[in-house]
């Protein structure tokens, strides 16, 4: 067995089942063991939405609108208080305070929309969302690189985004959007002339130019191409980042795959076994840039590579890293869903349940165990998210990243 992925003998094609019950009945196991575990996850603070309290808070929120399940609800809000009270009595670093994924900014956003979901007037909550705006303007405000999707500029957008197609309210207003994108394209203009990138556009976290959809390239692109109107503000931008999501699209190697930094190039790439299939790193991340790219301008070849992608998933997606979103096998999962909403394609769908039914065989059970197993992007909180939506596939989206708008 190769040491990153299980094999499968799965057809290739196939007809989804669409057994919503069958669905709901194993999304309320994960949601039972979820619970049974309350007390190991209540610690779990520090990592807010990617491993943290608030991530199992904002998937709770999710599923109690799949499972009409109140109590659920009352969960997330329970969670996500405890975790907003853990970052105002903590000394926060920069990347703590702003970060969307990993900082209070997100805790914030999730907050707003569980007390606009409960009647409750969100207002408090947005403008603590808001407030960081100011800090996400100086040029490099984490000094580590202030542009990636975890605790950067890109994920503090798609978070701004995420609060305003969920409740129709501004966390950040859309001209505070247009000046971030400037922002970030500056940042982006002046890193690759300072390394002589063939990119227009080039970006470094912790001076590793990472190219996926986590810390890197394929994240940030994604940003700039799902904030409406902003090739309108800034007509220069568009070639720019055209450019840029070309040059991106011209890693993609033969297996439809996509390297994790730019040091990854040539001589240095990985062996093949040794391919990372993330949506952190690799193919499953890059689909969502390349499903933006597709629908902002229509061009086959984003479809070609999306679909290329797809292949590689479904070959190498079986995580052995366990069920998660972000390097498991539900992140795997999403690709499919993504697919058969972007096409129509069933045979998509028919993907999809069969890497959901795997969480649940026998084999999956030699997985590893991730660091937070019941986190949002680690662990089974997420998979809960990809479960939920295979009842739900015409609205199915990664969480914070629906490119279908």
């Amino acid at each position: 067995m190769p040491k990153r992925y299980f094999l499968h003998n799965y057809p290739s094609t196939g007809v989804p089942k669409c057994d919503t019950g069958f669905w709901k009945d194993r999304l309320q196991d994960v949601v039972n063991a979820i619970l049974a575990n309350e007390q190991r996850i209540i610690q779990d603070n520090d990592g807010g939405l990617y491993v943290g309290l608030g991530g199992v808070g904002y998937a709770l929120r999710y599923i109690s609108k799949i499972l009409n399940n109140k109590d659920l609800a009352g969960k997330a809000e329970q969670y996500l208080a405890t975790n907003a009270e853990y970052y105002n009595k903590a000394r926060l670093r920069a990347g703590d305070r702003v970060g969307f994924l990993l900082g209070s900014s997100g805790i914030s956003a999730v907050q707003a929309v569980v007390a606009k979901d409960s009647g409750k007037d969100p207002s408090k909550y947005l403008a603590d969302f808001g407030r960081h705006v100011g800090e996400l303007l100086q040029p490099d405000p984490l000094g580590c690189g202030s542009d990636e999707v975890l605790v950067g500029r890109a994920g503090y957008i798609l978070g701004a985004l995420w609060i305003k197609q969920t409740i129709q309210m501004d966390g950040v207003s859309i001209p505070q959007l247009y000046q971030m994108c400037d922002t970030m394209l500056q940042s982006g203009r002046n890193y690759a002339q300072k390394v002589k990138s063939p990119s227009p556009l080039m970006y470094q976290y912790y001076k590793t130019e990472y190219l996926g959809a986590a810390h890197g390239v394929a994240g940030i692109l994604q940003a700039f191409l799902s904030v409406p109107g902003y090739f309108q503000h800034n007509p220069n931008a568009e070639k720019e980042v055209k450019a840029a999501v070309d040059f991106y699209l011209s890693l993609q190697n033969e297996e439809g795959n996509f390297p994790c930094a730019i040091d990854e190039l040539g001589q240095n790439r990985r062996h093949p076994d040794d391919d990372l299939v993330h949506w952190c790193h690799g193919a499953p991340g890059a689909v969502y840039l390349l499903a933006r790219a597709y629908l902002v301008w229509k061009e086959d070849k984003y479809l070609h590579a999306i679909m290329k992608a797809g292949e590689c998933v479904w070959k190498k997606g079986l995580l052995l890293k366990g069920p998660g979103i972000c390097h498991g096998v539900a992140g795997s999962g999403y690709v499919f869903l993504l697919l058969h909403r972007l096409t129509g394609d069933n045979n998509q769908l028919y993907r999809a349940e069969k890497f959901g039914e795997f969480l649940f065989s026998e084999e999956f059970r030699g997985a590893r165990t991730p660091d937070c197993p019941f986190s949002l992007y680690e662990g089974w909180a997420g998979t809960a998210c990809f479960l939920a939506d295979i009842t739900n596939p015409q609205q199915a989206a990664f969480p914070f990243s629906d490119v279908i708008f």
